[in-house]
């Protein structure tokens, strides 16, 4: 028959057993699909060399948000379908998708895939990656400027949202149309997304 000290170190063995079992599940990372009906990676573009601004968005994107909140980490790739760029004008968006800029017919498909970083209470901050456009691939880094995640009250499954910026030379990637006529290469980045739980 064991004694009490025995029967003591079981105990606690199993205790902590259980509680190390527990904290593996609970930082295990979790997969967030991007909703792409609430998903719009948007920009700004310089006009003849500050003249006015080219607002446009991406309509149609695809993605995945992996994320770690214990552990503070996680990755985040989305997909961006270039044919679906959108100035809200007709004929700049013919003209964005044509051989001279985008070259949407060699290059469907935009790409960033980056590492979320810089936890503070639970939610990144920062996000590490890249950027593959026009066939170039090249370090983007954005800041997240709003972070939050919560039970969505009418689809009643866990959902994250997030505002990012961040900027791009257009020229690194090869899309250097006009620059012969002053316009600024720099491109503002506005990133607006939402992702739900993957069960």
């Amino acid at each position: 028959m064991k004694n009490g000290n025995q029967i003591k170190s079981i105990l606690l063995g199993a205790i902590c057993f259980i509680t190390l079992s527990v904290g593996a599940v609970s930082a295990a990372p979790v997969t967030y699909k991007i909703d792409a009906s609430h998903t719009y990676p948007s920009f700004e573009a310089d006009h003849m060399g500050g003249l006015s601004l080219w607002r446009g968005k991406v309509n149609s994107n695809s993605g995945t948000v992996v994320m770690d909140v214990e552990a503070e980490s996680g990755t985040v790739e989305v997909i961006m379908d270039m044919t679906t760029i959108d100035f809200g004008h007709d004929k700049m968006n013919d003209h964005a998708k044509a051989e001279d800029i985008l070259n949407v017919e060699k290059y469907p498909n935009a790409t960033y895939t980056g590492t979320l970083g810089n936890f503070v209470d639970g939610s990144p901050t920062t996000v590490e990656g890249e950027l593959t456009l026009h066939g170039v691939t090249k370090p983007v880094n954005l800041e997240i400027t709003r972070f939050k995640c919560m039970v969505h009250p009418m689809k009643k499954v866990d959902v994250c949202g997030a505002d990012a910026v961040g900027s791009i030379d257009r020229s690194d990637f090869g899309v250097d149309y006009a620059k012969a006529y002053g316009f600024d290469m720099g491109v503002k980045l506005l990133i607006s997304i939402e992702a739900a739980i993957q069960k």
